[in-house]
């Protein structure tokens, strides 16, 4: 999408690559790509449905 801002998690380090990036900084949407193959396609993620993954993924699943 036009206007996105990608990056990378800082965690990500020196893993090859395998890793994705999010563009965060749209109006009503979060994009997800894979760092690898930026061409191969995007994710869309409503706001509230990315907050909660990235909930979720920190604290290591839905029950915790």
């Amino acid at each position: 999408m036009t206007g996105a801002k990608w990056r990378k998690s800082s965690k990500s380090g020196s893993n090859g690559g395998a890793c994705v990036e999010v563009a965060d900084n749209l109006a009503g949407v979060v994009l997800v790509r894979d760092t690898k193959d930026r061409d191969g396609g995007t994710l869309a993620f409503g706001p509230a449905a990315w907050a909660g993954f990235v909930s979720m993924a920190k604290t290591g699943g839905p029950t915790g």
